[in-house]
């Protein structure tokens, strides 16, 4: 595998006039791109930010993002953000990043140009027919975000679901090594079309979805305005060959869509970021008639760190593959060990940051001998596929016993009645934490009493993991990357959680 390859290398190698992207109103080929990134760094001169500067990027998902996105990671270090936050989360964030340039379109995001302007960052805008103008320099004064942090290609925070969230600072290598491992277990080619339904501020669109069609000489296809309650419609798109996005934007494509026939082109839809139940793979190899291929990815290895493979090798539900774009092990006993075994998920490669650039102390027990602590609770069997239980800070410790929490919401899917479920550490004064499930009824469904749902779990749960709370809630709460942030739900939850 060639982990030396650059952004610009990916694209020189596809043949000039091949489309990489695509919407209802523009076709962008692979000359094109190269043609975008040599104007994006003539502007970035122009807005006299300096050498390698971060620059933010707020723009809607969609061409302008992707393109401005592989610019910036090419000639610059690129700092996308999520455009819902506030006018003191953009000036805060730009001042952890060391922003120098903001990048959006007129009138997006008045919110991210006013903090932009307060903090002395340079403005570029992006215009409907995708061209570059420089409308505000850089501001030379104390309130400007600072010097950015050493050469990067992309500046991203983790999903802080248990803590502050953290910066992440990933090379050009590790992000092309990483969708390179993706084009190749994905076995991409000129002939596969990607629906892209992810958004491009998160390293699941960025290098499993944009940086892997570069590498794997395929096209990604941008919905005018992606609906998560037409998902199966937009997969019937001319070409669509797959797409990848999160467990909950196929529980809420399998729940609330009606049944139909499955697109003829899909050879597969790939899921990442969070676990995927086994109800969800099996709902949807039957609603759309293709593989499903299961990955287990997050920011800090930019992204792929193992994948269930496709034919002729072994699809294993429940589990998220084997190595495929990074060495994983486990860390058992304070040993790192390949064999068989249960404990720490710790991974190694050409994939994975240097380090946390902040906050201060992130990187405290982050390593063992050289290996990453991805912080999940795992299990190698003897073919090297790896089985996630559970994040190891959402385990829940009931009076010293740890219980999954997928194990305990793999019960409650059973239950005709039962849409979504996410089950939840709550304090309790004996026993530290109790098992507490939130769960979202069918629509017309009945509410189960109390001795349904202690018939449901007696017989297939000991009696400590059986949940002390069981909430009926319209939806659940998710991150803005569409995680369940379990770490939260005790707090979101409270009203509901009074005995």
């Amino acid at each position: 595998m060639n982990t030396t390859l650059t952004i610009v290398d990916g694209l020189s190698a596809r043949p000039a006039q091949s489309v990489l992207f695509e919407d209802d109103h523009h076709r962008t080929t692979s000359a094109a791109v190269l043609e975008f990134i040599e104007r994006m760094r003539i502007s970035l001169r122009a807005a006299d930010v300096g050498d390698e500067p971060v620059v933010s990027v707020v723009l809607p998902s969609g061409q302008a993002l992707a393109l401005v996105g592989l610019a910036l990671m090419a000639v610059a270090t690129c700092a996308p953000l999520n455009p819902r936050l506030t006018e003191q989360e953009f000036a805060s964030v730009f001042a952890d990043l060391g922003a120098a340039a903001l990048v959006t379109s007129s009138g997006f995001s008045d919110t991210a140009a006013r903090a932009a302007e307060r903090c002395g960052l340079a403005l570029i805008e992006i215009d409907d027919e995708l061209k570059v103008q420089v409308r505000a320099a850089r501001a030379r004064n104390p309130a400007n975000g600072g010097e950015g942090h050493a050469r990067s290609a992309l500046l991203l925070h983790t999903s802080g679901t248990t803590a502050r969230p953290k910066l992440v600072g990933l090379s050009e290598r590790n992000v092309m090594s990483s969708a390179t491992a993706v084009a190749h277990t994905l076995q991409l080619d000129a002939r596969d079309r990607c629906l892209s339904v992810m958004p491009m501020f998160h390293i699941h669109g960025l290098v499993g979805v944009l940086l892997a069609t570069v590498v794997g000489g395929s096209s990604i296809f941008f919905p005018r305005r992606f609906d998560p309650f037409a998902f199966r419609r937009h997969l019937h798109a001319p070409g669509i060959t797959w797409t990848s996005a999160v467990p909950s934007m196929y529980g809420a494509m399998l729940l609330r869509e009606a049944e139909g026939p499955p697109p003829g082109n899909l050879r597969f839809v790939r899921s990442s970021s969070s676990v995927l139940p086994a109800s969800t793979w099996r709902g949807l190899e039957s609603a759309l008639g293709c593989v499903v291929v299961n990955a287990f990815g997050m920011t800090e290895a930019a992204h792929q760190m193992a994948s269930n493979p496709l034919a002729p090798l072994d699809q294993r539900i429940d589990t998220v593959g084997r190595s495929a774009g990074s060495e994983v092990a486990i860390l058992n006993a304070g040993a790192v060990t390949t064999t068989p075994s249960t404990g720490e998920v710790v991974v190694r490669g050409p994939s994975l940051m240097s380090g946390y650039l902040s906050p201060p102390g992130a990187d405290h027990d982050a390593w063992q001998d050289g290996w990453f602590r991805t912080g999940d609770l795992g299990s190698l069997d003897a073919d090297g596929y790896l089985t996630l239980h559970g994040r190891l800070k959402e385990i829940i410790n009931v009076a010293g016993e740890k219980v999954s929490p997928f194990e305990v919401e793999a019960v409650f899917r059973d239950h005709p009645a039962v849409a979504d479920v996410v089950a939840f550490a709550g304090p309790h004064r004996l026993r530290g934490e109790q098992v507490c499930v939130a769960v979202v009824l069918r629509e017309g469904a009945q509410s189960p009493q109390k001795s349904d749902w202690r018939t449901l779990t007696e017989d297939r749960l000991a009696a400590f993991k059986r949940p002390r709370r069981i909430v009926e809630v319209d939806a659940i709460p998710l991150g803005p990357t569409g995680k369940v942030q379990r770490a939260r739900l005790a707090e979101q939850l409270s009203a509901l959680m009074t005995d």
